[in-house]
């Protein structure tokens, strides 16, 4: 036998092995995504005014009945989609529960209808309590409504989708005085990278499988992305969170924050747009700038897990929480790595993927009651028991999970490569 024919051989059983670790990566994603959709279901439902309950102890018992709206549009979304895409969720309970949170949206959620700024906190009846000056429960309601009409085929939401992105595009690109935020003297002209990465979220939610609006939002998913790109800053060296409106680096401790949570979640956004563009050098740029850097000055080399906050010059952190490990970054890392060697096959990102996955599954799930805990400190150790709050619902790790369960099966159900034997090179002087 050649030598040839034996390395491909061998290359050809850690193939073999690599998909048998994908097989178990995709059944353990696959069974944990049905224990803390479970958890939601069993314990988040108010069948009395419909919306759910999203702070919730760790054994899911409600220790505020406030509710967020950027998370109500965010379960409806989560719902939606599990029943469009997964058929072990394509059933009544999960769409009806769905539906009766979007209703509560519809009814509550709009401060001074026909004006479409909504309220960030509401009573468990629907009155409002508090009102945030950004475009974020905006955005979530969108997506909400959008896959609402996906589900049901109802074109009011659809409608009201699609004038609601209007109305924030309106806010983002023309006039922000809608928002009743106040240009103050003092204040840097900056640019959160949470502004384009939501819209550019929204340009892929509204344009799936729609010609129609993806050609109307074509031109905006390009600006998005542009703006997001450059928040790379330091000759390539660093992404920053904040920029200012033309896209150079801030004084002080605004312009030198680091989310690395936050880069690798707009990494993958900005892979599915390069997708969306076939634009492979791009793609290139995204997995090098959004998914290498920020992983490799995020995780911590003591105790493992991403920093929620950094400073670009290696000074304390202002943020309380800097060193916290949080669910959502770790959530959004899976996605990203997974997402990267999906669309390139670099080995390498498998790798940051098994590692993140690795460390996630160990840290943050709840083996005893379901779900997730969401902050960790530094070590490791559960640092807060609940469940859910004003920040964290039934999103970011429901989110995660599906994707990856989609992504793997993706990479299974790829004809694997079939060894081929090489030639051995004829000796010099045989016939």
């Amino acid at each position: 036998m050649s030598k040839g024919l034996r390395a491909r051989q061998t290359s050809g059983g850690d193939m073999e092995k690599e998909r048998e670790t994908l097989q178990a990566w995709k059944e353990r994603v696959a069974q944990e995504l049905d224990r803390v959709v479970a958890f939601w279901m069993e314990h988040s439902h108010d069948q009395e005014h419909g919306g759910f309950f999203t702070c919730l102890g760790r054994e899911g018992r409600v220790y505020d009945d406030l509710k967020y709206v950027w998370l109500q549009g965010r379960q409806v979304w989560m719902y939606c989609r599990l029943y469009r895409t997964f058929q072990r969720f394509h059933h009544s309970q999960l769409l009806n529960a769905a539906k009766a949170g979007g209703e509560f949206l519809l009814r509550y959620a709009r401060l001074a209808p026909p004006g479409k700024k909504c309220a960030f906190v509401l009573t468990r009846d629907g009155r409002p309590v508090k009102v945030q000056r950004t475009i974020f429960s905006e955005c979530f309601y969108t997506m909400a409504m959008n896959e609402l009409w996906r589900a049901t085929g109802e074109v009011r939401y659809q409608t009201e989708a699609v004038e609601m992105m209007d109305q924030i595009v309106h806010w983002v690109r023309e006039d922000a005085s809608g928002l009743g935020r106040p240009q103050l003297q003092g204040a840097p002209t900056a640019e959160p990278m949470a502004v384009p990465m939501m819209l550019l979220n929204l340009v892929e939610q509204l344009g799936e499988a729609d010609e129609e609006l993806a050609g109307k939002y074509t031109e905006l998913g390009d600006w998005c992305a542009q703006r997001i790109l450059q928040h790379v800053q330091r000759d390539g060296q660093a992404v920053l969170e904040n920029v200012s409106e033309d896209g150079k680096e801030l004084s002080g401790c605004l312009g030198r924050q680091q989310n690395p949570g936050h880069a690798l979640e707009a990494g993958w956004f900005l892979l599915r747009h390069c997708i969306r563009k076939g634009d492979p050098e791009l793609r290139a740029h995204v997995v090098d700038k959004f998914l290498l850097l920020p992983f490799r000055s995020g995780w911590d080399p003591d105790h493992g897990g991403l920093f929620y906050f950094q400073d670009a010059d290696d000074f304390c952190p202002t943020q309380l929480e800097w060193a916290m490990k949080l669910w959502w970054p770790h959530s959004e890392a899976m996605i990203a790595f997974l997402m990267g060697y999906s669309e390139s096959g670099d080995p390498v990102l498998l790798r940051l993927f098994y590692q993140v996955a690795e460390y996630t599954f160990r840290q943050f799930r709840d083996p005893e009651y379901g779900e997730w805990f969401g902050y960790l400190s530094r070590e490791g150790k559960v640092a807060l028991s609940i469940k859910g709050g004003p920040f964290k619902g039934c999103f970011h790790v429901p989110r995660c999970l599906a994707m990856c369960e989609e992504m793997l099966g993706a990479l299974l159900s790829r004809p694997a490569p079939t060894p081929t034997p090489v030639p051995t090179p004829a000796r010099r002087g045989a016939e």
